[in-house]
């Protein structure tokens, strides 16, 4: 039953417009972002709380670990008892956790929904904090760890965003060390979730075969539960402009190479449509971007090169990865600095902007075409201080955009080429 109604979820795609709505709880106005549609009898709802995420731990990977400890279920029912109880009605509830937020979900079928609404207020009243589920989670925890000590992107991965935001919130392992897991107490749990998950920093996004009435209803039973918590804004974070490489020697048999640099740029800006393009030409359109046509397509070094340029509201900085032969490591390191070098000084083509303009343009009813899409979107909107329409005026403007003013925006951007690199590569044999 519940394979039925996650294919359901995933299907739903004819409804309403995304509007944006709120409700009041103890003198508080709490955002609602919100879509009824009717084509298929499911109902979705996300707690998002802002500013309670990876970047909030004060011990390294705390905020993983507490939204862990709520999937363990209820204090009274445990993990297996209360998991039961959801897959028997098809419900699914579960807590994730980003670098930024922390998001409580529960999705159900129309039917089933004030059961899971039951269910949800059940648990928020009655967390799993025992010893038991918190020396399970931890043991599951640290497994996974000692797993991704030979993952050589994860290694290469954490290394960068160490060395490019070094003494910040951004350069320590979120998901925690063996050390860390080890350490954490119920209290320190307790105390994460009761001073992050508050109804001031909470915005919920509800859609699916539901009026807004209803939805109403049901988040006056749940958001009651959670306290008013002090709030503060992130950081605002710059990446290094260094241009350092940092080589990690490991037992492998190719070289990992993650690569970032500043990029000077507002996660609420107008021309967010330019940096999209710009991203797109310069790494993020797979055969279509220079770094894959210069290193994949013309040397063969790699079987993918990819770059992107993040645009969040602590920090926006490039990124991007590829892996090659330990014997090309240095010219495929080389390469990528060069193919960065010549975008910034010489821009791009008139064929490659045109071409992206069509991409971008004709793949656009791709990125709506289901409920979860279309909220999320809607989501990104409001938290980012932009209007629900703001992709529709983003896309007129990649129509209009001009050669000139693209090359002036990129050329511009020379920050892009102070690049420092992460490489994973052969340990030296010891003579």
């Amino acid at each position: 039953m519940k394979k039925i109604f996650i294919l359901l979820l995933l299907l739903q795609g004819f409804a309403m417009a995304t509007s944006l709505n709120e409700v009041t709880i103890n003198d508080t106005k709490v955002p609602v972002v919100f879509e009824e549609g009717k084509y298929i009898p499911i109902v979705s709802m996300q707690l998002v709380f802002t500013n309670a995420g990876h970047l909030s731990n004060t011990i390294d990977g705390l905020a993983d670990m507490s939204a862990k400890l709520l999937n363990e279920g209820t204090a009274k029912e445990g993990s297996i008892g209360f998991a039961t109880k959801l897959d028997a009605h098809a419900v699914d509830l579960s807590a994730g956790v980003g670098r930024e937020s922390f998001v409580i979900e529960v999705s159900a079928l129309k039917s089933e929904f004030p059961y899971a609404i039951d269910r949800l207020v059940e648990l928020l009243k009655d967390p799993n904090y025992t010893e038991e589920a918190l020396a399970q989670i931890k043991y599951q925890k640290i497994g996974w760890l000692k797993q991704k000590e030979s993952d050589f992107n994860h290694v290469a991965s954490n290394a960068l965003r160490a060395k490019l935001f070094k003494g910040t919130a951004l350069a320590r392992p979120y998901d925690g060390t063996v050390e860390s897991i080890q350490s954490l107490s119920l209290a320190d749990i307790k105390t994460f979730l009761t001073s992050h998950l508050g109804v001031n920093n909470l915005i919920t996004v509800v859609g699916g075969d539901i009026t807004f009435d209803e939805v109403s209803k049901y988040l006056k039973e749940v958001l009651p539960l959670f306290p008013k918590v002090e709030t503060k804004g992130l950081e605002r974070l710059t990446a290094s402009d260094k241009k350092e490489v940092e080589y990690i020697e490991e037992d492998t048999q190719q070289a990992y190479i993650f690569f970032g640099a500043p990029f000077n740029f507002s996660y609420n800006a107008k021309e967010q449509y330019k940096a999209k393009i710009a991203e797109y030409l310069l790494g993020g359109a797979g055969f279509g971007s220079r770094m894959m046509e210069e290193i994949r397509v013309k040397r063969g070094l790699t079987y993918g090169v990819y770059a992107s340029l993040r645009r969040t509201k602590p920090v926006s900085y490039m990124s991007g990865y590829l892996q090659t032969k330990l014997s090309t490591q240095d010219e495929a390191k080389d390469l990528i600095q060069s193919v960065v070098d010549d975008f910034v000084k010489n821009g791009i083509t008139q064929k490659e902007l045109d071409d992206t303009k069509k991409f971008l343009l004709g793949s656009e009813p791709l990125r709506t075409e289901t409920l979860s899409q279309r909220l999320n979107r809607a989501y990104n909107d409001y938290y980012y201080d932009r209007p629900l329409d703001f992709s529709k005026q983003q896309l007129k403007k990649i129509e209009s955009v001009t050669l000139e003013e693209m090359n002036s925006f990129i050329k511009a951007h020379k920050e892009l080429s102070d690049i420092s690199f992460s490489i994973v590569t052969k340990e030296k044999e010891e003579k």
